[in-house]
């Protein structure tokens, strides 16, 4: 008989299956974790597009993940996509309520495409309790210009901005600055002890989407195996370099698609 750490994921599916549910089991089965998943809403999309999105009753989102924990011993959860404001009530409702799992919250507001993604109600909700609740919290440089209202474009700016958000939520968070496109990509992890960088390097020239959901579900999968914060990180940062790195492309009617390879 064999046993692997269980981790769930709640959040929207990903046709294309570089970005969401599909790559958040891809990275868990990667890093030696058992997923399973809580379907919020599903998206039309390919890389740099997206055409459609349909969320699911969030009833229906809150059984999934409920029953799901009646069944296994889930070690960490993170939630991704959740689309509208009742969704993201009712998860918030659901992780208060499960407050001993590790929790990661990446807030998705915004496809890689620049289509928005988050309905501007759920936002609140991210805000006042869904934050709040959370192990970590990962924005990238988009998503923290929208939490703070003023844009973030150095290292320097990326120190005062996960303090600010620090002070605010008093949870930690992972400021995630590869959007500034230097040599290297670092992010800096701001809780109440400090401050950590993690560095890789920055690979120029692949388009791929789903960099932001790989990452926090590689925290998750540490999270669930018993890895502390910084190490979970540490692991995760390496493993979407390599996932980076290593990138599938694919050219069709003169259109070339680049996706993450969750494998390499």
């Amino acid at each position: 008989m064999k046993q692997l750490p269980v981790v769930m994921s709640i959040a929207g599916s990903d046709n294309s299956a570089g970005a969401g549910i599909q790559a958040d089991l891809k990275t868990f089965g990667a890093l030696g974790t058992y997923g399973v998943t809580a379907l919020t809403c599903v998206v039309a999309e390919v890389p740099g597009k997206v055409t459609a999105i349909q969320p699911l009753d969030p009833g229906l989102v809150v059984e999934q993940a409920s029953l799901l924990l009646e069944a296994f011993p889930v070690r960490a959860m993170k939630t991704g996509m959740l689309c509208s404001g009742p969704i993201a009530e009712r998860v918030a409702d659901f992780v208060q309520q499960n407050r001993a799992i590790p929790l990661v919250v990446d807030p998705v507001m915004v496809a890689t495409s620049g289509d928005p993604l988050l309905a501007a109600d759920a936002i609140r909700v991210y805000r006042e309790r869904l934050f709040p609740a959370a192990t970590v919290v990962t924005p990238n440089l988009d998503e923290v210009a929208a939490l703070l209202g003023r844009p973030v474009s150095s290292l320097e700016g990326m120190r005062l901005a996960g303090r600010e958000l620090v002070d605010r939520y008093r949870v930690p968070f992972l400021v995630k600055g590869g959007h500034l496109r230097g040599v290297e990509a670092v992010d800096l992890l701001v809780d109440g002890e400090g401050e950590s960088e993690f560095r890789g390097p920055y690979v120029a020239g692949v388009s791929t989407h789903g960099t932001g959901c790989t990452y926090s579900a590689a925290i998750t999968a540490g999270l669930g195996r018993g890895l502390g914060l910084r190490e979970a990180v540490a692991e995760a940062k390496a493993y979407v370099g390599r996932a980076i790195g290593g990138y599938l492309r694919w050219s069709k009617n003169g259109r070339e698609t680049d996706a993450l390879d969750h494998f390499a």
